[in-house]
């Protein structure tokens, strides 16, 4: 069967099923024995017969032992047509921007490689957008030394990538007899990722969520509050918590640094988030799995998020905002689909306000 190959991607794949079956063997016991061989062959046929051969080799009884130190498990979209491709991609990119804090670090335009001034950003916890290449638009999360990027590659292949720069990060162990547990924990990382990519792209709010919202819960034996979305706290926690969602379970003490990254106040305390994840978690909003003090969100929990930061920040607060500012003048230079939608609601809002009586006449109200 004839597969086509770009670079280290297979971008014509005639049985796409039989392909996953065979990628899904590395995370098998029996890969390691034949790992195991390849490297064999290749560390006592082609480098240690340099300086001892293969008899010296059999009566030394020398022998290697392997350690797996990074990894990168992928999984590749493939599109028939390129412009629906960029078309989902690009989508994807402008609506989760903001919702998990994508910073633009830095944007190349047709420019291969990096500049010799700047290097790469440190392993820490950061979200980018960036452009390597003209054609090539990379979308990438670091939590430490885990990473997981979503990346074009070519015309027709909408890559999705999880790396682990130590093996270590991953708390499973490095040995080669390993090596199935180290793939199982990448798959298991990149399709949470995906998932969260996902559920962050389309939000949805049940039945009944607002108003239930503010009303107290019941954690065990102690009663906590409910959530308020009018809170700057509460709405700078739920875009922290969203923001967390794609990496790995988060402490109290990563929601905190969190909020102060995304908001700049430090006098919000690691005391102040055990309280608010109290809160989410009496909503569902977070779990906490038992005896570990690490915390999660599920993939239900954050599209509802996701949905509840859009209706307060992207629906409610412009359109109360265009209201009661004065009519536009000339358009603005750059004016977008957006711009038209919410300039469309705004002027339907007058005649809707009007109707119901709401003075949004702010001159004339105080008057």
């Amino acid at each position: 069967m004839c597969y086509t190959k770009e670079g280290n991607c297979f971008t014509g794949v005639p049985d796409p099923v039989g392909l996953a079956q065979l990628a899904d063997t590395l995370s098998l016991p029996g890969t390691v024995g034949r790992l195991g061989q390849v490297i064999d062959r290749w560390i006592y046929t082609a480098c240690l017969c340099f300086g001892l051969d293969l008899a010296e080799q059999d009566r030394s009884t020398f022998r290697y032992s392997y350690s797996v130190y990074q990894v990168e498990y992928s999984r590749n979209l493939l599109f028939r047509d390129a412009a629906v491709m960029d078309r989902v991609f690009n989508a994807v990119l402008d609506r989760t921007r903001s919702r998990l804090d994508v910073a633009t670090l830095r944007t190349l335009f047709g420019a291969k490689h990096r500049p010799h001034t700047g290097g790469e950003p440190s392993l820490n916890l950061a979200t980018m957008i960036e452009r390597p290449r003209y054609d090539l638009t990379i979308f990438k999360i670091h939590f430490g030394l885990l990473t997981v990027k979503a990346y074009t590659k070519g015309e027709h292949v909408l890559r999705f990538e999880a790396i682990t720069h130590n093996t270590k990060a991953l708390g499973c162990g490095r040995i080669l007899d390993k090596f199935p547990d180290i793939v199982a924990r990448l798959a298991g990382m990149l399709e949470r990722f995906a998932t969260i990519v996902d559920c962050v792209d389309v939000g949805f709010v049940p039945d009944g969520l607002l108003d239930t919202l503010p009303q107290p819960t019941q954690i065990g034996a102690t009663r906590v509050g409910g959530i308020a979305l009018d809170s700057p706290r509460i709405r700078a926690v739920l875009a922290a918590v969203l923001a967390l969602a794609p990496g790995p379970p988060f402490t109290v003490a990563d929601l905190a640094a969190k909020v102060h990254t995304m908001t700049g106040q430090t006098g919000y305390t690691v005391r102040q988030a055990a309280y608010d994840l109290r809160k989410l978690r009496g909503k569902d909003l977070v779990i906490k799995p038992a005896r570990t003090h690490r915390y999660q969100i599920p993939a239900d929990a954050a599209r509802t998020i996701a949905a509840l930061l859009a209706l307060r920040d992207h629906v409610l607060a412009p359109i109360l905002a265009g209201v009661r500012s004065p009519r536009r003048g000339r358009k603005p230079t750059t004016w977008t689909t957006l711009d038209r939608d919410y300039e469309t609601l705004r002027i339907a809002m007058h005649t809707l306000f009007d109707h119901l009586g709401i003075n949004t006449d702010t001159t004339a109200a105080a008057a």
